[in-house]
């Protein structure tokens, strides 16, 4: 035999053309339009390729006997696990003649708009049939069946029965489908000046009688007939972190509700509308949930019991109302508004007003302007709030600064947005140094404000012997300061104020200035002094409420025609520095040889210029340096816009959201000052530990007991007796309120178990 000329021991083994493997044991193969599909060398089908529902049959075949899973089956035959598990459920329902229908709605068929549903809805409960509703919609009575038995709406309804709106009563769990969707159009008739936490007896009812299964009012606000969903209670035991319900009293009658409805209206059809949005963000501040992202760590149905509700809005929910609040951009009518009712409620004691700027460091990737933040000692990219408080250290309004704006231009401003909200009254605007200018002082007079702020740079130190030790006494305590009283002149004479200087124990002088000549000089101090619970807000706010966390990620346009310092003048004026630098340290070399040298062999002064001549001329040079870089220092412009110091986008971060949940952390801080001052009388230790005491009651867990018009909340005991005596005494405060739930006729009862 011939070996150079013999066959190759293995003959071709490539795939016949038209081959196609599923998995290990299955495939198929196509040839002039059939196809077969093989397992394990066993024809299970086979059909031609138009054939769509011998296909579907085969694909459907392979799963169900387990051969291949539906993502191999579906890459196999190019289509979608989606459409793979539609055949499957087609032929679970109808066999294989269901897997025939045609993708899509049928052509030349009319079809019922979604737009149309609450029209055949209505119809059906004014009592047509079938038959009229399809005639009147212009399509098949088929479509207007199968509409209404996907809606649960079977049978021809009888008409509908008058509805008796103030009964406490609850529903009859036999309701029928007509009357569930009369109940939302009938609240939606009632009173539009109800106020909008459920004082009056037109407050909504929901259609459904178990808490725990609420699916007739979320079918409600799918069918875009109802707005917000009606809390409904059930009582139950050891509910967790009921104890918040403590603070819903101080929300309502700080009007947050009712502002929010004047302001934003509604947020559309919807389950979780605009009073259980504002309700679910004030008590998610208060138990200390900081982001909507850490609502995945608790139970949606034990906050819902709190609210209410069967469940509690979860991340996407809460993010997508927000959205919607945001796109609106009334936020700072929001605080306007807000700030209006807590000057209503507390006129008489903002005296005072505290204001200052609180940096929000920013760590992402968006080129924004820096500002120096003091407690990191850097200047670093952020965003400047300005909070006004009043002298309990309480927040009223927050506005947010554009490119970071100084104290000294945002002040002018604030005081016109003060003076809208307190009128004609004379208040005192404190402030720190941040704020210090003579000019802005006397803007400050005429627009009839007084002031009180330190004093900024130089100023004569006072001789010892003319301090005296003052005291003022406030709210039972004496507060005692070495201080010195006298007037001052700023702005040539022009500008006349009273300052008072503070001696420190280890000798400091710090100047006050005030245009409050009839408050005695210690009353001065105290309230420039106090000016440090404003900070301890801050710190507060960004270690419980997360004030400087992010609400959102996006950014808006900002103004490209903004000016900001010239990166090129900077450069220049950097090297001008380090040129000064240099001719300084040439300087002294110069000058210590030249006293070496003559002090010890008296040459002349030709003598050591040839000596030292190398150090003259890089003393020359340097100089010649530094007034070249001063000649084109001055040529360059010390501010330019934004766009032209740039190549990157200008951009800002998108402040509506941020300033949304801003004030919803103020009034959750507000609701804790409420009860704190309602706390003080019972409390010995209210300054050292009344807000830890406050916290442990609002996250404690509570039995809710429901009757036909209280919801009865009782505390779980606190850690010790006289703790939970004291909040049981905050607890019949709050009952002497008479407050109802928000949104229902529930009037609020609470309770320490264990203690009367």
């Amino acid at each position: 035999m011939d070996l150079g000329r013999s066959q190759d021991l293995f003959p071709d083994l490539r795939n016949p053309e038209g081959t196609c493997f599923i998995n290990d044991r299955c495939l198929f193969r196509t040839r002039e339009g059939l196809r077969v599909v093989i397992v394990s060398g066993i024809v299970l089908a086979q059909y031609t390729v138009a054939d769509r529902m011998a296909e579907a049959y085969a694909m459907v075949s392979l799963v169900e006997q387990g051969w291949a899973d539906q993502n191999e089956v579906a890459r196999a035959f190019g289509c979608s696990t989606r459409t793979l598990r539609r055949h499957q459920r087609r032929f679970e329902a109808g066999g294989l003649n269901s897997l025939g229908h045609a993708a899509g709605y049928p052509r030349g068929r009319p079809r019922l708009a979604r737009s149309h549903e609450a029209g055949v809805q209505r119809l059906h409960t004014q009592g047509r049939s079938a038959r009229d509703i399809a005639r009147q919609m212009g399509v098949s009575e088929k479509a207007i069946r199968k509409l209404l038995r996907r809606l649960g709406l079977q049978g021809t309804p009888r008409p509908e029965p008058e509805l008796d709106l103030t009964s406490s009563a609850p529903a009859d769990p036999n309701l029928s489908a007509s009357l569930i969707h009369a109940i939302p159009e009938a609240s939606s008739r009632a009173d539009p000046n109800v106020s909008a936490f459920g004082e009056s007896s037109l407050a909504p009812t929901s259609a459904d009688t178990d808490p725990n299964d609420r699916r007739h009012d979320r079918l409600l606000a799918y069918l875009g007939l109802l707005d917000d969903a009606p809390p409904l209670f059930g009582s139950r035991l050891a509910v967790p972190r009921a104890g918040v319900l403590l603070a819903v009293p101080a929300l309502v009658h700080s009007g947050v509700f009712e502002c929010a409805h004047q302001i934003y209206g509604s947020l559309g059809p919807a389950f979780y509308g605009l009073r259980t949005s504002m309700l679910t963000l004030l008590l998610m501040a208060l138990w200390r949930i900081k982001r909507p992202e850490a609502l995945k760590e608790h139970s949606p149905k034990d906050l819902g019991a709190v609210l209410g509700l069967d469940r509690a809005p979860e991340v996407k929910t809460l993010r997508r109302k927000l959205t919607g609040l945001a796109k609106a951009r009334r936020a700072a009518d929001f605080g306007q508004a807000l700030a209006q009712r807590r000057v209503e409620a507390r006129g008489a004691n903002l005296g005072f007003l505290y204001l200052d700027g609180h940096v929000r460091v920013y760590h992402g990737k968006h080129p924004l302007p820096k500002t120096h933040v003091a407690r990191m000692r850097l200047s670093m990219p952020a965003t400047t709030d300005y909070w006004v408080n009043d002298p309990g250290s309480d927040p009223l309004f927050v506005v947010t600064a554009a490119a970071n704006a100084g104290l000294v231009k945002m002040l002018p401003g604030l005081l016109q947005q003060i003076r809208g909200l307190i009128g004609d009254r004379r208040l005192t605007i404190v402030f720190d140094r941040g704020g210090y200018s003579p000019k802005l002082f006397g803007q400050i007079l005429e627009a009839g404000f007084d002031l009180l702020t330190y004093r900024k740079g130089r100023f004569r130190r006072i001789p010892r012997q003319r301090f005296q030790r003052r005291h003022f006494r406030l709210a039972g305590r004496t507060h005692t300061y070495l201080l010195a009283d006298q007037e001052v002149r700023l702005l040539k004479g022009k500008l006349r104020l009273r300052q008072v200087t503070r001696l420190s124990d280890n000798g400091h002088q710090t100047p006050i200035l005030t245009s409050r000549r009839d408050l005695p000089s210690a009353q001065v101090a105290y309230r420039m002094f106090e000016r440090w619970r404003q900070e301890n807000f801050f710190k507060y706010g960004r270690e419980e409420y997360a004030l400087d966390a992010l609400a959102d990620y996006a950014t808006e346009p900002d103004d490209p025609d903004r000016e900001v310092p010239n990166p090129a003048w900077v450069a220049v004026d950097r090297q001008l520095r380090q040129a000064w630098a240099q001719v300084e340290r040439l300087q002294a070399e110069y000058g210590l040889e030249a006293i070496l040298t003559l002090d010890s062999d008296r040459p002349s002064l030709r003598a050591f210029k040839q000596a030292h001549g190398l150090i003259g001329e890089k003393i020359w040079r340097a100089m010649k340096k530094v007034l070249e870089l001063q000649q084109r220092r001055a040529s360059l412009p010390r501010r330019v816009p934004v766009h032209a110091a740039s190549d990157e986008p200008v951009v800002k971060l998108a402040p509506e959201r941020k300033h949304l949940m801003n004030l919803i952390k103020m009034l959750a801080y507000q609701a804790e000052s409420d009860l704190l001052q309602a706390l003080a009388p019972h409390y010995r230790r209210v300054q050292d530990e009344g807000r830890t005491l406050i916290q442990s009651a609002l996250a404690s867990v509570a039995d809710l007991k429901v009757t036909a018009t209280e919801l009865c909340i009782t505390l779980a005991p606190l850690s010790s007796l006289h703790r939970s005596r004291a909040v049981a005494a905050l607890c019949r405060e709050l009952n002497e309120t008479n407050t109802c739930f928000p949104g229902s006729r529930l009037r609020m009862s609470f309770a320490v178990s264990g203690v009367l």
